[in-house]
């Protein structure tokens, strides 16, 4: 059931601006400590990655040095679509609506994005043909990344009271789960990766909450996170 919104409190206009003035106060000083925190962010120690993952792309077999295409940065979204799935994830589909037509502002400011799943190239491929996407996605289906990188789970990982999953905080729940990384190359060709999130850490990365939590009826998801979400060609009307 959709939620209903109580009749609100209605003032002048005059009040309307002084309440709003006061919230402001409160939204200014949140973009403060989230502009802190971001730095924070980007303090933190960098750990080395050993491993040139070779990955299945859609040009062929693809190193993770390549995968940089002469940047220094590399965003990786780890897009829940497992090995033996005919689809990929709705919610990840959600998300990846946002980041899609961004990806040629990332790569003007010296990033380079990719998607990476397990499940085979060739039905990567067909999902996003049908979706109508174009950032690159790629297939780990080959190698332990998703693994190495906290977004995929083994079956004795998915035993009760284990909590592999964001950093040994969560349950997995699933063989795979999103997440974000993000990784560094120098100059000598060492790659570092500089930061990872999972769960509710990818919230920022999805524009159509960020613009739905500005309505009154905010996400509207009491019955269930995410239960409203339909992949963007399945709406009906």
């Amino acid at each position: 059931m959709s939620v209903i919104v109580e009749p609100h409190k209605v003032v002048s206009h005059d009040k309307w601006i002084a309440a709003r003035r006061e919230f402001l106060a409160k939204e200014k000083a949140f973009t403060r400590a989230r502009d802190a925190l971001s730095q924070e962010r980007r303090d933190l120690p960098w750990e080395a990655v050993e491993t040139d993952y070779v990955f299945e792309g859609p040009n062929g077999p693809a190193r993770l040095s390549q995968l940089f295409e002469g940047r220094s940065q590399l965003i990786v979204y780890h897009f829940m679509f497992g090995a033996g799935d005919d689809v990929g994830c709705a919610h990840c589909s959600f998300w990846a609506d946002s980041f899609n037509d961004n990806v040629i502002h990332l790569n003007h400011h010296d990033v380079s994005f990719v998607a990476i799943s397990r499940a085979p190239q060739a039905k990567l491929e067909a999902y996003q043909k049908r979706l109508g996407w174009t950032f690159k996605w790629l297939s780990s289906g080959v190698n332990s990344f998703n693994y190495d990188f906290g977004a995929s789970f083994r079956t004795e990982d998915l035993e009760p009271g284990k909590t592999p999953f964001n950093f040994g905080t969560l349950p997995a729940g699933m063989e795979d789960r999103e997440g974000i990384s993000v990784f560094y190359k120098d100059a000598e060709g060492r790659i570092f990766r500089t930061y990872s999130t999972h769960g509710r850490g990818i919230d920022l990365m999805n524009t159509a909450y960020n613009f739905i939590d500005l309505t009154p009826k905010g996400r509207d998801e009491a019955e269930g996170t995410q239960r409203w979400v339909r992949r963007h060609d399945e709406y009906g009307g």
